[in-house]
């Protein structure tokens, strides 16, 4: 009684809820419509008896119906499930995203190219068509895949995916091997676009170097070993070459970001002597100091001017330096067309580390199957 003489609160027990009240309204509202008359009207349609074997007959159609229905999408799913390159013979675009070659008949040839022995490589647990493999190793170099999306697509198991790729990335590099991608210098000359052959006719390769990120390796030593100053990151660095005419012509092991342009020349296959020819002469950029190394063999190193302490260059050295650049443009758009394989852009794992030399040699190797970027007039 004190509570209720200080706080008045309102007696509420005896009120109905909002929810009550809704019901209610429309208890009353039932109650006001007229009864619906007991004949149905006429547009109404009246009810048909069936008899019973024609339900039989319906029910038994309905049903095959929908088992062959589902049979069929069933055969869709599966079909379309697991990734063939033959679903690609006449999609030129999608084997284009995929393989990097123009088509299904391009593909063939590059296959084709490899020999008898596809059939022959060894490992454990894969029934895919030897042709699938190779569109699955494509797949992942062009588009860098992840093992375990491949193997959704192909319907494998994620090992069996890694098993694959390893064992055809070793057996492309080996079968590409065999192929002699340094031409003779009577080819080069035969196929040197004019104008420039008419500037620097004696130039047998262009060089540059090219990086391909990696993952931070855990050892402090590797770390050190592959971390690049110019790119800011861990990387593996290779040499390129290409002729004039844009074929590339030399891959160089790949080594650790910090290794410089030197030293890779100077471990490569360039030095032998059986290389070059007296006067012949290679263009490169002018970080690319090594006109000493091939000096001993009579070869000409044609790089931009350096300035020397001097404050500007002189006209005859300008006109030179613009002519080498638009002649070296050449390497620098091979490479950038040979990173259409996304595995030389993406951070290369840990797991895959010890084949980079290789992934960089075949993916540059199949790149000369494309066709020619270099106009013979140029």
């Amino acid at each position: 009684m004190l509570c209720h003489q200080f706080f008045p609160f309102k007696d509420t027990s005896m009120e109905e809820s909002p929810r009550q009240k809704r019901l209610k309204t429309r208890e009353n509202r039932s109650a006001l419509q007229p009864e619906q008359d007991s004949q149905p009207p006429d547009h109404v349609q009246s009810e048909v008896v069936i008899e019973s074997s024609e339900i039989s007959r319906a029910d038994t159609f309905s049903t095959c119906l929908t088992s062959t229905y589902t049979q069929s999408t069933q055969y869709e799913i599966n079909s379309l499930g697991m990734f063939s390159v033959d679903f690609f013979r006449s999609n030129a675009k999608m084997m284009n995203y995929y393989t990097g070659f123009v088509d299904f008949a391009q593909f063939m040839l590059f296959y084709q190219c490899l020999g008898p022995c596809v059939n022959e490589l060894c490992h454990q647990g894969s029934l895919l068509d030897p042709r699938d493999q190779l569109f699955m190793v494509l797949m992942k170099l062009r588009q860098a895949k992840e093992d375990v999306e491949l193997s959704l697509f192909f319907k494998v198991s994620e090992s069996t995916v890694s098993r694959i790729v390893v064992t055809w990335i070793n057996f492309l590099y080996f079968q590409l091997k065999e192929l002699d991608i340094w031409p003779s210098k009577e080819i080069i000359k035969e196929y040197m676009p004019s104008d420039f052959h008419r500037k620097f006719p004696n130039t047998r390769v262009i060089l540059d170097a090219t990086e391909l990120p990696i993952q931070k390796p855990s050892d402090v030593n590797a770390q050190s070993a592959t971390w690049s100053s110019y790119k800011h990151k861990n990387t593996l660095k290779a040499m390129i070459g290409c002729t004039p005419r844009g074929v590339v012509s030399f891959v160089s092991d790949a080594y650790g970001g910090s290794a410089s342009d030197r030293q890779i020349i100077e471990n490569s296959s360039l030095l032998n002597e059986s290389v070059f020819d007296k006067g012949d002469s290679i263009m490169a950029d002018r970080g690319i100091m090594v006109q000493d190394l091939f000096a001993t063999n009579d070869v000409y190193v044609n790089t931009p001017t350096m300035l020397k302490g001097k404050s500007q260059l002189d006209p005859e050295e300008v006109v030179h330096d613009r002519r080498v650049a638009s002649k070296r443009i050449h390497i620098e758009r091979i490479i950038g067309l040979s990173k259409g394989f996304k595995i030389l852009k993406k951070e290369l794992p840990q797991s895959k580390l010890q084949l980079g030399s290789r992934i960089v040699f075949v993916c540059f190797a199949i790149s000369n199957f494309r066709n020619c970027i270099v106009d013979k007039y140029a």
